[in-house]
């Protein structure tokens, strides 16, 4: 096995784990929005979010929530669908970027995701919470840039 190709091997692992990873985490997320403690667990992140005050005025924090859920889950279906259909794999890798795009803004508008004691900011709970999401989106861009070149491969 010459290394060249076990660079590839590696890459492409990491491709399928970031796709398939990130699907899993968009699927149990998504299922989560239809508990009724969930909807308690996200309360501080949309009633702080400018970009949800009008969804949340509209649909009250369950509709919400479940509509949360519907995209989280249509959306990471979208990404599994990787080399099978991969114009639909790179919409959805864009659609959760843009997700994990807004879900890091709270971490800007919600005062629970940060200590206030001490001199430097740290992380609370809820902050360590959406920290995550930073490499969520890396997974996104990834799955979507892979989907895109293999739309344009022979």
């Amino acid at each position: 096995m010459t290394e060249h190709f076990a660079i590839k091997k590696l890459q492409s692992g990491g491709v399928m784990a970031a796709r398939y990873g990130l699907a899993l985490n968009l699927l149990s997320i998504g299922r989560l929005k239809f508990e009724p403690y969930e909807v308690e667990n996200i309360r501080p992140l949309v009633v702080s979010s400018p970009l949800l005050r009008k969804p949340l005025k509209r649909l009250g924090e369950t509709r919400l929530a479940k509509s949360i859920g519907i995209a989280e889950i249509a959306i990471g279906g979208m990404v599994s669908a990787g080399r099978w259909a991969p114009r639909v794999s790179a919409a959805g890798g864009l659609l959760a970027a843009g997700m994990f795009s807004i879900t890091l803004s709270f971490l800007a508008t919600t005062p629970e995701a940060w200590h206030e004691r001490g001199r430097e900011p740290k992380l609370s709970p809820a902050g360590q919470f959406l920290i995550k999401d930073v490499v969520l989106l890396g997974a996104s861009l990834i799955t979507a840039a892979e989907s895109l070149r293999s739309i344009r491969r022979p």
